[in-house]
């Protein structure tokens, strides 16, 4: 769902005349491209803006739910929650339970059926279609009102950038968005696709000319095929702007360089300056991405997904850095249309667990994100855990999903652990991981204490594979209490690496059918369903 946001990047209407501007802007035009030129002004007042929102975003978050509440008052879904006696929101807690998709979906089979006025008023404009783990395709409806937000935080947090770091120049050249197929099929009477297939839909015209690849490119559904067809229009073009999640960029970027013979992709692209990603940690691919490339680039990180755009990065004080000293954090889109709602994440899955909103969120805790949004989602979980870094502003790094984790033994162990132990531990010994997931191995083949099991694929293995593990183990132990009492104790031994084969990871995705697009492989599984497969590629 992640590369064709960035198709949204400017205003849907088109600029004004060009030779106007050119008349009223020639010292810009002189010191910068056209379009650069023209947007600068605009990247500023989007700067400040997001300044001001962000220093009041408690405010703004009470002022949505109040928005929120009055606009659904006389849906199906607020008639039976009362929301005509919600005045507070200890009131909303107790009218509206946090649920799931599951208990979302009666709601969402009516507005198949075509009724309106169900979660939101009137009509979906669209439906996002995304993959659930229980439930099968999910039907996520976008409204009017929340369609111009999803879109316009892309445009704003790239604009932000600009404004922050005066690189505007990737607006003057051509862009790349490795995204899903623009083609939609119609659920009832609504438009429905993948986000990243909408996204196309609406693009503004005039900017047609600096996007990539091309419409009938972008439709073909196989992965690798379409990755050919990429490499065709893209290869001799002057890209500026590359857009996608970390892994399928990487294969982009390989495709590239074993069609041109070149070392680096800078070679091929001497003006690329922007990498825009989300959806994973970049950490995990950035020594691969950025020998590929031939060094850092600028990129700017955000969170979106189909039920909102989440979060996107606004400070760039380490541009072009491999520093992993940076300060990370994602500031959160207090002002577009979502209630946020934070619930512990040991209690997610309890009948009645704490939820509390922005103004009580502490730094450091571990919370579920729960949503409520102007297209009509109440208390959904949408699965993702994230912690607060700063409270001012609100900045937040997603931490892992509610279903990924590991505690065969109790330990809990959460995404943000596992690749926070391993990557130090690279990054120190110049190790460069292409993939890795991490499964519990609670009754070992070869007997003796159960223990982590890492299924890592490496770009180059280090020398000594047992003084890695043990390396990363101590770094597991000193993030995660549990986990170091269970070795103490005696319960477990320290964790085990399994090296893969080279291209694993690809090709299990690739029997999985979620190659390409926006598909990302589990840091954590609780049980051996993906590590079973992946026994199979053991070097």
């Amino acid at each position: 769902m992640f590369g064709s946001y960035w198709l949204m990047i400017l205003d849907s209407k088109p600029p004004p005349d060009e030779e106007v501007l050119l008349l009223l802007l020639p010292n810009c035009v002189s010191n910068m491209g056209f379009r650069s030129a023209i947007i600068r002004p605009f990247a500023n007042h989007i700067a400040r803006s997001i300044d001001r929102w962000s220093a009041d975003a408690v405010a703004r978050q009470e002022k949505i739910f109040q928005h929120l509440i009055a606009r659904a008052t006389q849906t199906a879904f607020g008639r039976a929650h009362r929301f005509s006696d919600i005045r507070t929101y200890e009131e909303f807690k107790q009218a509206v339970p946090v649920r799931d998709y599951e208990d979302l979906k009666p709601y969402i089979e009516k507005i198949k059926a075509g009724e309106k006025d169900v979660l939101w008023s009137g009509r979906p404009a669209y439906f996002a279609k995304t993959s659930g783990t229980t439930s099968g395709v999910k039907y996520i409806p976008m409204s009017k009102e929340s369609t111009p937000l999803h879109f316009g935080t892309a445009r704003n947090a790239s604009f932000n950038y600009f404004a922050r770091t005066g690189n505007g120049r990737w607006l003057d050249g051509k862009m790349i968005f490795l995204s899903g197929s623009p083609e939609l099929e119609t659920v009832g009477d609504i438009p429905t696709g993948r986000l990243s297939g909408i996204s196309n839909h609406l693009v503004p015209g005039w900017l047609r000319t600096n996007q990539l690849p091309s419409w009938q490119t972008n439709c073909i559904e196989d992965w690798e095929e379409k990755l050919e067809r990429i490499v065709d229009e893209t290869v001799h073009a002057d890209m500026r702007l590359i857009s996608g999640i970390p892994p399928w960029v990487q294969m982009y970027y390989e495709r590239l360089l074993a069609r041109t013979g070149k070392s680096t992709v800078k070679e091929i692209f001497p003006n690329y300056s922007l990498f825009v990603y989300g959806g994973v940690n970049f950490e995990p691919y950035r020594a691969k991405l950025e020998a590929l490339v031939g060094g850092p680039v600028d990129s700017v990180e955000t969170y979106p997904a189909s039920e909102g755009f989440i979060a996107f990065q606004d400070t760039f004080a380490h541009r072009a850095t491999s520093d992993a000293s940076a300060p990370t954090g994602l500031l959160l889109n207090a002002d577009a249309g979502m209630f946020f709602e934070f619930v512990p994440a040991d209690e997610i899955f309890k009948e009645n667990p704490t939820r509390i909103w922005l103004k009580d969120v502490e730094i450091g805790n571990n919370y579920a994100l729960v949503l409520n949004t102007n297209a009509g989602l109440w208390g959904y979980n949408i699965g993702d855990t994230v912690q607060f870094v700063s409270k001012d502003p609100y900045r937040i790094i997603v931490s892992g999903r509610v279903k990924h984790f590991i505690s065969a033994f109790g330990e809990h162990v959460i995404g943000k652990e596992v690749e926070e132990a391993l990557l130090p531990v690279a990054n120190a010994a110049d190790i460069r991981i292409v993939e890795f997931t991490v499964a519990p191995q609670v009754n070992p083949p070869e007997g003796g204490l159960p223990y982590h099991e890492w299924f890592v694929e490496f770009d180059n293995q280090p020398a000594d594979l047992a003084a890695f593990a043990a390396d990363v183990d101590l770094r597991m132990r000193a993030q995660n209490i549990y986990y170091d009492d269970l070795i103490t104790g005696g319960v477990l031994r320290p964790l085990k690496i399994t090296p893969l084969r080279r291209d694993t990871f690809r090709a299990y995705m690739k029997s999985q059918g979620k190659l390409g697009g926006q598909n990302k492989v589990p840091r954590l599984a609780n049980d051996r369903k993906i590590a079973s497969v992946l026994e199979g590629f053991k070097l």
